[in-house]
Parts: C-alpha cells; structure tokens; sequence
C-alpha cells in the first residue's frame, strides 16, 4: 500500500515527470452538452470547487462534447490569476459518441502523426492556450506503429506544444515498448481500475513501477456500481440500471458496504480510498456533475482506514488471475 493522501493540495510527481498533481484529477467529461454533462455554470462551479479545496490537475478531451468540454476549460482557465498554476492535460484519438451511438470515424480515431498533430491544433485553439502539460493518446487505434506515436510525440515537446505525453487504455506490451523507444518518457497510463475491476495488475501496474510511469486509474468506483445505490433486490436509476452482476461483484460491494459503515464514510468513497492507496496510483481521475458530488468524493481522502480494512477489501475483490500468472502464483506462493 502508497501512503494516504491527505487532501488534494498534496500534491506528488507525477511519474517521473516534473508534473507535481493532486491525487484527484477533475475529468472534465462532465463539461459540455451531452445529456449527462452539467450546465455551464454548475460546471464552472464544480472547477472553481475543485482549484478551492487545493485541486490542480484538470483532464479533458477533444472528443467530450465534440469539443465543447475543451471550451469551456479554457474559459475558466482564463478567470484565474494565473493559468500555470494548473497541470492541464487533453487526449487526441478517442471515440466520438452522439445521441445514435458511436461515431466510427477511422481518421479521427487514427493515433497516427497526422491526426495527432491536427487534433492537438484544434485543442489548443478550443483551449485558447499554446501548450497542454500532459497529452494523451486516447485508445489504441489496433494499428499504428508505435514509433510513429513516440516520435511525433517527441517533436511535439521538441516545439514546446506538449510538455509530457501519455497513454491512455492501450496494451501492456505496447506501453512497454513505447517506453524503451528512447523517446519522451511515458509519464502516465491511463486505465480503468477498481475495486470490481483489477485487471491492469497483472501486466500494466508491473511494467510502471518499472519503468516509473504513474497510473491514473478511471473508474475507479465500478462504472457507479460501488456508489452503494445499487442492491441484489432492486435496480436504481443510473446508467447501471437493469444490468446483470454477478455474484463476485456483489460480495465485494457488500463488503465495500460494511467498511464504509464502519468508518463514517460512503461506500463510493470507500471504493475510491482503496484505489488511491495501491502502488504506482497517482492522480485519479474523478468526475463530478454538481459541486457537492465532488466535495463527496474528495471526502475519500479524509479516510483512515486501517490496514486490516484495506487488506480485506485486497481480498475480497481478488480477481482470477490469468495465464501464466495463476501457475507462477502457485509455484512461487
């Protein structure tokens, strides 16, 4: 277990980075108008929550909203005293939703230098600013080499537009070869982790402490599912609702449940304390539609939980693990 964080003005490098970030990064996905994003003002309030209780590291995308979420940050960027204050990082590459589903466009989803030097164009105008700390590749597109992303990358921060570049929700294996390419480092992965969802154990938590990449996990409270609105009886509203969980899921948020009485705590912020604390973690990725969801959330940090708590919260959500770790578990104990 990393040591717990004390607030989100505890701010700690960021992989190997000269990036100092809270341990709670404010994604921005919630900014815009999508239907499940908040309004411009409740969205202004949530940012000015989040920089008020100490917050400094704000992630967006250009695929939010089509865009608009990029707007909007670079409005409130322009009320503070002082834009440097903040760590701002934007992601090129991802999937572009609308009301009918998802948008398969195969140029805007290439990772290749292209779209990544247009995309990164386009963000910084919607940003109004002429460089972004951190830029991320969004998702793996399946098929551009990965010298050709480390590279533009590399001319990237070369021209001062990128100060550190990052990979969001690609393979193990790709990760580790971009990092001994020899290029800028991999500061960040970005991937979803949970107390239902552990995967990224295995392979890519391994290969950052190695290479000193910090994870920002997303997802970090099961999609809503460890929010404890959800029970075995009845289905809430949420995007969650009518979905089957298996029993697995449901044993660890009953756990997730009886710590959090224990503790004077949510059950969300429970989950999202237990994830702050695991190796390589740093900066969270956090979201939240109105100011008081985040001083909610935030709460996760002003947890004690002892070491017994978090080791049964460890174990009960311990995955399968899959070949050939499960043989090397068994041989090596």
């Amino acid at each position: 277990m990393t040591t717990a964080f004390t607030g989100l003005a505890d701010h700690r490098p960021l992989g190997r980075s000269g990036l100092r970030v809270s341990p709670l990064a404010l994604g921005a996905m919630t900014f815009g108008d999508h239907a499940l994003c908040s309004d411009d003002d409740t969205s202004r309030k949530v940012f000015r929550t989040y920089l008020e209780a100490g917050g400094n590291y704000v992630d967006t995308a250009d695929n939010y909203s089509a865009g608009r979420s990029e707007v909007l940050v670079g409005e409130f960027l322009r009320e503070l005293p002082d834009r440097d204050d903040l760590v701002l990082a934007t992601k090129y590459s991802g999937p572009h939703f609308t009301a009918d589903g998802v948008v398969r466009n195969p140029a805007r989803r290439s990772n290749g230098r292209k779209n990544m030097i247009a995309s990164l164009e386009a963000s910084l105008r919607r940003l109004g600013v002429d460089h972004v700390d951190l830029y991320w590749l969004h998702i793996w597109d399946g098929f551009t080499p990965v010298e050709e992303v480390v590279s533009a990358f590399d001319d990237l921060v070369r021209a001062g537009k990128v100060r550190a570049v990052g990979l969001s929700d690609v393979p193990a294996w790709y990760a580790t070869k971009a990092a001994m390419l020899g290029g800028p480092p991999i500061t960040a992965m970005q991937l979803e982790y949970s107390l239902v969802e552990r995967s990224i154990e295995t392979e890519h938590v391994p290969l950052a402490r190695e290479f000193g990449i910090a994870v920002q996990p997303w997802g970090a409270i099961g999609g809503g599912f460890l929010s404890g609105k959800y029970t075995r009886e009845a289905s809430a509203d949420g995007r969650l609702a009518g979905e089957e969980h298996s029993e697995r899921r449901w044993a660890v948020l009953d756990v997730v449940r009886e710590i959090a009485t224990t503790a004077g705590g949510t059950p969300a912020q429970v989950a999202m304390h237990w994830v702050t604390r695991q190796p390589a973690i740093a900066g969270t990725l956090v979201g939240a539609r109105t100011p008081e969801q985040l001083t909610d959330t935030v709460g996760a940090l002003a947890l004690d939980l002892p070491t017994e708590q978090l080791d049964r919260l460890t174990e009960a959500s311990s995955p399968e693990l899959p070949f050939p770790h499960s043989i090397i578990k068994r041989v090596n104990g």
